[in-house]
């Protein structure tokens, strides 16, 4: 079957030689063809090899022993045998004779100690006339020596039951031949009586019967040679316990794969112990198993070894009373395999044929190669090549034959061979045959290469259709080499591998498809004497010696060409580019500082007076490990329940392992007591439960990282306190407290809040919805969770939800609600307001507030460390509760990133894994049991640049038109440049596998992506890379790309052609072009220019319109609020009108503001500083345009799209507000204070507008102190500037202006709606904003504060509407009020106004109160709530009304 599949092959290849195809490799074809003139079989494959070959015999003197050996050939084969590498003459030898078989028989061994004739190696040899020779492996006859005992049997005892040895130490190859006697009776063996492989006999669980007399006799030939008899005697158990001691330990073997293993393991003692093994600490099952067993007295047999039996073994000896060990290693050799056997080669002379031999074994084998019986001796035709392959060079006719692959090592050997045919040229077809190529010349000739170039023959001169072969060898020898052209047509070719300094003979045969034409004439040239460097230094050798130091040596080497000067040792780190070197004078040399556990590699270069010489192969090698160098890191501690405690972290950081981490050492201790507790875990396992702890106890943890060398430094500790109590779980959670419902087109915003008895453990809720009954579909979210988006529902249409808190008991009680989708066509502002973060905690009715001064450091390229300050924690900022803080991280790039989030206990965070030179944004929120805080301010920070990662992309390259031997190479910058490119170097070279530093450079600076090279040679393949460097260093080289400059200065380079660009082009204006390429047509320009002048015509009309139309609005209201704010001064009371106005609300962009933490220490904060505070709108300086529009595109994209109505409304009531003044960093500019409207999540009903009812608390808030002087009153203008200032202010310059306008509160009835709103439009749209019933997340989102009341009330001093915050009015009394100061840091900051919020209903309002008793004496909230109560009268008259 395979000579066919051969024949198939084979036909193909002479059917390719008629077509005049070159050959693409000579191994090509394996098999036998056909003659396609006389279809006679040509030469095929002949089976010949070894059926039986000679195995390693063990023998005794004067015993007779075969060697075995048998070969199959179709011809019988003449076998012969060598010994010792020399072929044994058997016709002569008396005691020596081959069988018919061919095996080889020895009479009569003879042995002794000056004549060992039979003792030796032997190898057979097949041979069969005009095919070849091949040769068996190579058997080793062993005789034992003379027999002689090392040590003999003595009287011993032992108790009943345990198990006593009998010594009978002989030679190893003796031991086999040893066998014992009882009272001079054969001794029968079994399970309990068992002889060990030294001869020593071992008898287990001793009874009556096993005493008696003993003796050992060696039996190799002849008379047995007996030891002394020794008595063993069997005593009674005795009456007191006996230690345990072992009469025989295991000790440590090697043994090979298929061997059979006894580790003897003998105990004494009573009460007589039981022995047991392991095997690298797991427990080792004897029982059933089919290769281990336990013989007598414990002793441990393994039969048939494999590699897999490698390790430690323990035998364990124990009692009641007592347990003891003893330890022993198992090694085990493997003789050599073949993973790939050579493979039968047919080929033509002149050609390279590679035979390919692939090997394993233990120890690692060595491979020499044999053919026809001889050892291949490596030469300039016959290399050794990737370790074990063959290369055989320029074939010739006489290197037919058989080629073995032989692989020994010091347990075995093994051969494998392949047969190779030389095949005859095909005869040439009938048709003309090329003429020889004429003016065969070197054009170019190096050390190590020639080029040859020709011109066609004279019977072809097109030569189109040619290919050519080029014939060399050296001169003086007859082996020729042959090298093809790679395509039909060419008429050069580079040769390369030769030898500096030597003569070689070339000569270029044609060949069309009628077969190969005549030759050249040949042609002798002598390639250019290359600089006497060194060679190689030999045996270069890396073992580490310490977690820091590597140990290299190496020998002189052997060509070194005069005087070796001194070494140059190169070394680098694995993974890394840069390579190290150190100058060296002698063999040897330690380099330390070394990192820990880190691979290696090394290479020497040795230097004589001519320079550097050839490179040794680098070896690596990886240092030893250590203790970890470093914690772990982001250790977090999460209270489970009053008795655990859940602990996670992470690993080190890479590079401070020093090892593999094997496992992590826990310790936790009482903060009570100073003694600890310690646990250990194994693996990579990163979080571990801690159990059993007391109740309502703070405890302090820290973890380190363990290798096998030891136990790492420690975190700091780490505290948390354990709950006082349990939460209850026998129940279902009850109801939530409320549920809210959202609908967009497509989806539905659901916002809820959970049970308010908080006793009972919620683990997550269940949102369930459908059209029409809410069981259609059912998601489960988390506890903390407080709003979810329903996606994917269909518009326009009446969804009921449902919503139930459910733990472990079951699912509470329903909370429903039902909503109906928008349709398609609603595009209002609305439906872009959706909440796309997966998961933001609502906080509770009582939230937390949000940690403040947030600070990102950037420590490297992807490591960043968050910082921030609690505000609800003590002065010295020590947690000491199990409140945990979430750092979540993001970047804009691309925009729709979504955020990563981490836990932490402390008050700083290592964000690691970050992309290199990249722009990142940071919040925390913290949470400490069931409440949570909102987001954090954000906090910006830029990663450092690294090197480029990636090569650069698109790399092109063409010719320049007009000059052809200059090109312009272009490309893209690489996708990872990871920092900004500062330039390229561009590699250039006509040798593809030419090594780098043979390439020529051209480097460029800047980040231009174009690049000119000229002074080429023509029609020459080229090949370029590029690679691109940033301020960090040099990134990897790009694919090399192939050019082959034009032949001559009017054509183009390869693959490209002049582009035809038409009798009628124009160049494009400008010299520009279109995005896509083409010319830009002036019409085209033109008419571009008529589209943008008009558009920017009618713009500025509709602008102009718009200002004359807002500016007769505007004195309208002026008038109005003029004599609003006369009647200030006057003497009406308290009116209902005043219910119509909305007070203003402030939402504190968080993005933009950093509050400072409540520090009273003397040091302030050096990052912290006092910003003067404008009086009025002239202290405030505007910025450019660039910085507002900078800010808006901000703005905009915190808070969603909003329309420009909506904006100029935003902008009318920042004039007409009180502005707050607080503290904050000297950042770069940037926004400081951003007011928007609070937009809220509930229906359009609920919404108080114009004309409707103002709730009880909004009332009493109108009472504001005026933030200007009584009597001052501010135009519109300059309320204007103040707002656009206030918008435009960069936070390190100045604050925004404290106030607007002072009596916007008192207006009459009818022009009430223009305070706030502007017109009934703006109105209405504010009313379809739908609004949730969301308290204020903290104190610093909004700010309330009491209206002052007109002048004339009744104004009490005394009473409790004193405003919280208030500004010294010159007409007015002073009185002593307490003002709320944020985030003073241990200075006297100014009060702050602040603004009022959208009202809360009236539960709120009471725990506002309530929150406020810490500012207030009783007699003051007694008169606070009286107050109240009035103003309640009032709503209720009003309503009645």
């Amino acid at each position: 079957m395979a000579a066919g599949r051969a024949r198939r092959l084979l036909g193909s290849l002479w059917l390719a030689l008629l077509l005049g195809q070159p050959q693409p490799s000579a191994a090509a074809a394996r098999s036998g063809p056909r003659n396609p003139l006389t279809g006679s079989v040509v030469r095929t494959f002949t089976p010949f090899y070894f059926l039986v070959e000679p195995m390693d015999i063990l023998s005794v003197r004067g015993a007779s022993v075969i060697m075995n050996c048998s070969a199959y050939c179709e011809t019988p084969p003449k076998i012969e045998w060598k010994k010792d590498g020399t072929l044994l003459n058997l016709v002569s030898d008396d005691r020596r004779q081959l069988l018919p078989d061919g095996s080889l028989l020895i009479n009569s061994v003879v042995h002794s100690k000056h004549n060992k004739p039979d003792e030796g190696y032997y190898q057979c040899v097949a041979t069969v006339e005009s095919l070849g020779t091949i040769v068996s492996r190579t058997a080793k006859l062993t005789v034992a020596g003379l027999p002689r005992f090392t040590s003999q049997p003595e009287l011993s005892s032992v108790y009943k039951g345990n198990s006593a040895i009998l010594n009978c130490e002989v030679n190893v190859d003796l031991a086999p031949f040893v066998r014992w006697e009882q009272e001079r009776q054969p001794l029968v063996l079994d399970e309990r009586v068992f002889k060990l492989p030294s001869g020593a006999l071992l008898v287990g669980n001793a009874t009556e019967a096993d005493g008696g007399f003993y003796r050992c006799a060696i039996e190799s030939g002849g008379t047995p040679k007996y030891s002394e008899e020794a008595e063993l005697k069997i005593l009674p158990d005795p009456e007191e316990p006996q230690s345990l001691v072992f009469v025989r330990q295991p000790s440590s073997l090697t043994k090979v794969t298929g061997q059979n293993v006894v580790f003897p393991c003998v105990a004494g003692g009573f009460p007589t112990p039981y022995v047991r093994w392991t095997k690298n600490g797991e427990e080792l099952i004897t029982e059933d198993s089919e290769r281990f067993a336990l013989r007598a007295g414990g002793s441990l047999l393994i039969t048939d070894v494999t590699e897999e039996d490698v390790g430690t073994y323990t035998c364990i000896a124990e009692n009641e009373n007592e347990t003891i060990e003893a330890q022993t290693e198992l090694a085990v050799q493997v003789p050599p395999e073949f993973l790939k056997r050579p493979a039968n080669i047919y080929a033509h002379e002149s050609m390279d044929i590679v035979f390919e031999c692939e090997v394993t074994g233990k120890p690692t084998p060595t491979v020499k190669w044999v053919k026809n019986g001889d050892v291949v001796i490596p030469s300039d035709y016959f290399k050794i090549v990737k370790e074990h392959n063959l290369q055989v060079l320029g074939l010739v006719k006489s290197d037919e034959g058989f080629y073995q692959c032989i692989a020994e090592n010091d347990v075995g050997n093994a051969q494998a061979g392949a047969q190779l045919i030389i095949l005859d040229l095909a005869p040439a077809t009938t048709g003309p045959l090329p003429t020889a190529p004429r003016d065969v010349v070197a054009t170019l000739v190096s050390t190590r290469f020639i080029r040859l170039t020709w011109r066609t023959p004279v019977s072809d001169p097109q030569g189109d259709n040619l290919t050519y072969s080029i014939f060399y060898t050296k001169e003086g020898i007859n082996r020729e080499r042959v090298e093809n052209t790679s395509r039909p047509g060419e008429t050069q070719v580079m040769i390369q591998n030769l030898m500096p300094e030597t003569v070689y003979v070339f000569r270029v045969v044609a060949q069309n498809k009628h077969g190969h034409g005549e030759s050249s004439a040949p042609l002798k040239v002598a390639t250019q004497p290359e600089v006497q460097l060194p060679g190689p230094a030999p045996n270069i050798r890396a073992y580490a010696g310490s977690p820091t130091s590597v140990t290299v040596t190496w020998e002189t080497p052997l060509s070194g060409n005069g005087e070796i000067q001194n070494y140059k040792l190169y070394y680098m780190e694995k993974g890394q580019d840069s390579e190290q070197d150190v100058d060296v004078a002698g063999l040897s040399y330690t380099i330390t500082g070394l990192k820990k556990y880190t691979e290696y590699s090394f290479r020497v270069v040795a230097y004589n007076k001519h320079g550097p010489g050839v490179s040794t192969q680098d070896v690596v090698v990886r240092t030893l490990s250590d203790v970890p160098s470093a914690a772990p890191q982001n250790l977090t501690l999460e209270v489970r329940n009053s008795k655990s405690i859940m602990l996670h972290w992470q690993p080190p950081p890479a590079g401070t392992h020093s090892g593999q981490i094997t496992g992590y050492k826990i310790r936790y201790r009482k903060v009570s007591r100073k003694s600890d507790v310690s646990e250990s875990v194994g693996g990579t396992q990163l979080f571990q439960l801690i159990e059993g702890l007391e109740r309502g106890t703070e405890y302090n943890f820290r973890i380190a990282a363990m290798t096998v060398n030891g136990t790492g430094p420690a975190t700091d500790w780490v505290s948390a306190e354990t709950f006082e109590s349990d939460l209850d779980e026998s129940r279902v959670p009850e109801v939530p407290s409320s549920l809210h419902v959202r609908p967009l087109v497509t989806s539905i915003v659901v916002s809820w809040t959970p049970p308010e008895n908080q006793n009972i453990v919620v683990r997550g809720y269940a949102i369930g919805y459908g059209i029409g009954s809410p069981h259609a579909q059912t998601i489960k979210v988390d506890y903390k969770q407080r709003y979810y988006t329903i996606e994917n529902l269909d518009p326009s249409s009446h969804y009921v939800i449902t919503l139930k808190a459910f733990n472990n008991v079951g699912e509470g009680i329903p909370l429903y609600e039902s909503a109906v989708t928008r349709p398609h066509s609603d595009t209002s502002e609305v439906d872009l307001f959706v909440i796309n973060a997966p998961y933001t905690p609502v906080p509770d009715p009582s939230p937390m507030m949000p940690p403040v001064g947030v600070q990102a450091s950037i420590l490297s390229h992807d490591t960043i460390r968050i910082t921030w300050a609690d505000n609800s924690l003590p002065k010295n900022q020590k947690i000491t509760d199990a409140r945990y803080y979430t750092v979540r991280w993001k970047t804009n790039i691309p925009a729709n990133t979504k955020y990563k989030t981490a836990n932490a206990t402390t008050l700083s965070y290592l964000v690691t894994g970050l992309k290199p030179n990249t722009l990142y944004e940071f919040s925390v929120m913290v949470t400490k049991g069931r409440r949570s805080s909102t987001w954090s301010m954000t906090a910006h920070g830029t990663t450092f640049e690294l090197v480029p990662t990636s090569p650069p992309k698109d790399v092109t390259v063409v010719s320049k038109e007009g000059k052809p031997r200059t090109i312009i190479v272009n490309w893209q910058p690489p996708s990872e440049a990871n920092g900004k490119i500062t330039g390229y170097i561009i590699y250039y070279s006509t040798d593809v596998n030419a090594e780098i530093h043979d390439w020529v450079i051209e480097p460029v600076v800047g980040n231009r992506l174009t690049h000119q090279i000229q002074e080429l040679t023509l029609d020459t393949p080229y090949y370029f890379k590029i690679q691109a460097r940033n301020s960090k260093g040099m990134g990897p080289m790009s694919e090399a790309v192939q050019f082959r400059t034009p032949k001559a200065s009017g054509s183009a380079g390869k693959g490209s052609r002049p582009v035809d660009v038409g009798p009628d082009y124009k160049p494009p204006l400008s010299g520009s072009n279109s995005p896509h390429g083409s010319p830009t047509s002036p019409l085209d320009s033109n008419m571009l220019l008529v589209i943008i002048v008009s558009v920017g015509v009618i713009t500025i009309v509709i602008v102009v319109i718009v200002a004359v139309f807002c500016t007769r609005r505007t004195t309208s209201h002026q008038k109005k609020k003029r004599a609003a704010c006369k009647s200030v001064n006057g003497s009406h009371k308290y009116k209902g009108n005043s219910k119509d106005v909305k007070p203003p609300d402030l939402w504190i962009h968080h993005e933009r503001l950093e509050l400072k933490p409540i520090d009273k220490s003397p040091d302030p904060n050096p990052i912290m500083t006092d910003t003067p505070i404008p009086r009025n709108s002239q202290d405030i300086t505007p910025v450019d345009n660039s910085m507002d529009s900078n800010i808006h595109q901000r703005r905009n994209s915190y808070r969603g799209h909003e329309s420009e109505d909506s904006m100029s409304t935003l902008a009318g009531r920042r004039g007409m507000r009180p502005k707050m003044m607080m503290p904050f960093d000297s950042q770069p500019p940037q926004p400081v204070i951003s007011a928007h409207p609070i937009h809220s999540l509930d229906n359009p009903h609920h919404h108080f507008h114009s004309g409707s009812l103002a709730s009880p608390t909004r009332s009493y808030l109108h009472h504001q102190v005026s933030p200007w002087p009584m009597g001052t009153s501010m135009s519109h203008s300059d309320r204007a500037n103040s707002t656009e200032s206030v918008r435009n202010t960069p936070s390190s310059d100045t604050m925004p202006a404290s106030s607007s306008q002072p009596c916007a509160d008192h207006q009459d009835p009818d022009s009430s709606s223009g305070a706030y709103l502007g017109s009934a439009q703006e109105e209405d749209a504010a009313q379809s904003l739908p609004t949730a019933h969301v308290r204020p997340s903290h104190p610093l989102k909004s700010f309330a504060v009491p209206a002052v009341p007109a002048a004339g009330s009744a104004y009490d001093p005394a009473l409790p509407s004193t405003p919280l915050l208030t500004q010294q009015a010159p007409s007015h009394p002073v009185h002593s009020v307490k003002t709320a100061s944020i985030g003073t840091l241990g200075r006297t900051r100014p009060p702050m106004p602040v603004v009022v919020p959208s009202a809360p209903d009236v539960q709120e309002t009471t725990r506002m109160l309530e929150d406020s008793e810490s500012s207030y004496e009783p007699d003051e909230l007694t008169k606070e709530m009286a107050h109240l109560e009035g103003l309640m009268k009032d709503l209720n008259a009003i309503t009645t009304a």
